[in-house]
């Protein structure tokens, strides 16, 4: 699949099947978020990868009982430092998930972004230091579900040409 292939073909998966994700596949999910870019090159995260089932129910606890999260192979709980990059230390964390997304979907495995949670109760859980911002979960897993393309807004909607409103013309639009 090329990249864009990969991009069109994402989805958020809430059903997973109970299938391992061989640890070839995973070092190459992981590579991509070691890879990703960061301000400065500072590189402010930490990942932490949990799989064993009773920890997962926990996690899935924490993210408002969005019980789908332990069904997942792994769930990668992606921690941010803010000592590391003060003013990027998010941003830069949320490119190195997305990567691994992108990675894992290219791979044939699915996701879900997973931003509501206790951050609190994911600390405790896993033992983070206080220093550290939980910025997300990340399950992922075999695909137990293909949902359709979500809607999306035109391109005309959300681009423009040089200021905000001012329509966007590019001289042989082509449909990406």
């Amino acid at each position: 699949m090329d990249l864009f292939e990969v991009i069109a073909k994402r989805r958020s998966i809430r059903r997973y099947k109970p299938e391992t994700i061989p640890s070839e596949h995973l070092e190459k999910i992981l590579e991509a978020a070691r890879l990703a870019p960061s301000a400065k090159n500072r590189q402010p995260w930490y990942f932490i990868l949990v799989q064993e089932l009773e920890r997962k129910k926990l996690l899935a606890k924490a993210a408002m009982n969005q019980e789908f999260i332990a069904d997942a192979n792994v769930v990668i709980v992606a921690l941010a430092d803010s000592e590391a990059s003060p003013k990027w230390f998010k941003h830069d964390v949320m490119i190195a998930v997305e990567h691994m997304v992108l990675a894992s979907t290219s791979l044939g495995y699915g996701t879900c972004w997973i931003g509501a949670f206790s951050e609190e109760q994911v600390k405790k859980l896993l033992n983070i230091p206080e220093k550290l911002t939980v910025v997300a979960l990340l399950p992922i897993g075999v695909p137990n579900e293909d949902p359709p393309p979500r809607p999306r807004k035109n391109i005309t909607e959300i681009f423009f040409s040089e200021e905000y409103g001012k329509p966007l013309r590019l001289q042989e639009r082509r449909k990406i």
